[in-house]
């Protein structure tokens, strides 16, 4: 390895000018650096690599997610609807799995909240209600509430303090103030009753007594202490809205095909991410000036062997049902750059027509989503993962290069130190160059002239 990029002419060492030390071993230093440059420049190339394979992980661990979603039992595959025949009567929601049926709904009743008031017989909120007492009996229990020469105000918050499932208040209106109520839950079993027989001061009156809801399904009775009724229709919520005795609703839960299309379509568009990362770590990139640069992974072997994987899956038939077994018969076909797209119209008929047949090709135990999920599993694993390891290696190698340059810069510190030495006693000596001439010159012109002399 050349040491010396650069040169000095004879003349100029002899000057008696000296040279310019620490310019001379930089320019040393320079020279001799060219390898630590090499390493520094594959270490770049390798934090590009593991920067391309940072996103397709991130990719492939999104195409994952969106398989499994195509997988859960619970999940949009399985998300039903549920309509009313008449939503003012009646609403129904349902949850994922949920039986599809239709049911006849006859609501009877709504549920009915207890209360009571007082008689505002001309009191504000300041009067003072004297001594005398009242019971309220509630599911809890019965508990005597007296006066104590108290505002309603002050009994109402005395009231509520007892924690009786009762809320009380005080409600103005143009007779006077009224001490109001309620049960904290509606139905009969939030009901109570209050009893001022002893000393009816405030006349307290039976506002509401708390009733259940009722209705019919499919001709059976159910009560509900709310109008919000769950478990009567196994996965399905009704909302009662109001009551019509005799008047039948059709509620029908169907599959909910607008989201399980959805769901296909998120997976689809997850894979094409990733197909699209690694078809670019092959193409090859053409520059403005007609040369070809390789990308990244180009020569990265496992980024080909992914993309085969993953293509070749796509087309295998999975499932048991005869007529939905593939992708293309879903409606999902190939492209030339291995990508997917999908036809939303056969797609749409496939869920309308067969569902079962399409979630027999998703979910079954030998189904698409069932095998691709294990098979995306083991590429995303994070110590045995194909790209995973491939990470491994870079970082082992950036590591390896860095234990390099870390290695040659200690040893060109050293170098340099030993340059800067030497080429400062070699200044040292180039300064008093003139002078030993002089020196020089001044003796051996003594002597020539002592010898010319004693010749003659």
């Amino acid at each position: 390895m050349s040491t010396s990029p650069f040169t000095i002419s004879m003349p100029s060492l002899l000057s008696g000018q000296g040279i310019d030390v620490a310019s001379t071993v930089q320019q040393l230093v320079a020279a001799a650096e060219a390898p630590e440059q090499q390493w520094q420049s594959e270490q770049l190339s390798i934090q590009s690599a593991e920067g391309v394979v940072n996103q397709i992980n991130t990719d492939l661990s999104s195409l994952l997610s969106n398989v499994n979603a195509l997988q859960d039992a619970g999940g949009a595959l399985q998300s039903v609807s549920a309509t009313s025949g008449n939503s003012n009567i009646v609403t129904a929601t349902a949850t994922a799995g949920a039986s599809l049926a239709t049911h006849v709904v006859t609501v009877n009743n709504l549920a009915s909240t207890a209360s009571y008031y007082s008689d505002a017989a001309g009191l504000t909120t300041t009067s003072t209600l004297g001594s005398g007492s009242f019971d309220i009996t509630t599911s809890s229990g019965r508990q005597t509430i007296n006066l104590n020469n108290q505002t309603l105000g002050q009994l109402a918050t005395s009231i509520n303090n007892n924690n009786l499932g009762v809320t009380a208040s005080v409600v103005t209106d143009s007779a006077g103030a009224h001490l109001v109520i309620v049960a904290n839950n509606s139905g009969a079993a939030g009901g109570f009753t209050i009893d001022d027989s002893n000393d009816p001061k405030l006349g307290m009156t039976l506002g509401s007594s708390g009733k259940d809801a009722s209705i019919n399904i499919d001709g059976i009775p159910i009560s509900s202490a709310t109008d919000r009724v769950t478990g009567a229709i196994p996965g399905v919520t009704l909302q009662l809205q109001s009551a019509a005795p005799g008047q039948q609703v059709q509620i029908q839960t169907s599959a909910d095909t607008q989201a399980a299309s959805q769901a296909v379509t998120d997976f689809v568009n997850s894979y094409n991410s990733v197909i699209q990362d690694l078809n670019s770590q092959l193409a090859v990139t053409q520059n403005s000036d007609g040369s070809t640069s390789a990308n990244p992974l180009e020569s990265d072997g496992t980024v080909s062997l992914v993309q085969q994987q993953l293509m070749n899956f796509m087309t295998q038939a999975f499932g048991s049902d005869s007529t939905y077994n593939t992708l293309g018969s879903l409606g999902i076909s190939m492209n030339n750059d291995g990508t997917l797209a999908v036809d939303s119209t056969q797609l749409n008929a496939a869920l309308n027509g067969d569902y079962s047949g399409v979630l027999n090709f998703f979910q079954s135990t030998s189904g698409f989503a069932t095998g691709l999920s294990a098979q995306l599993t083991q590429l995303t694993d994070p110590t045995e993962g194909a790209f995973n390891l491939d990470l491994q290696g870079m970082q082992s190698t950036y590591s390896s290069l860095q234990d390099q340059v870390n290695d040659f810069q200690t040893y060109i510190a050293s170098q340099e130190q030993m340059w800067t030495t030497q080429y400062d006693q070699l200044n040292v000596t180039l300064l008093q160059w003139p002078f030993q001439q002089q020196e020089m010159n001044a003796l051996f012109g003594t002597n020539s002239n002592s010898n010319s002399n004693s010749n003659s």
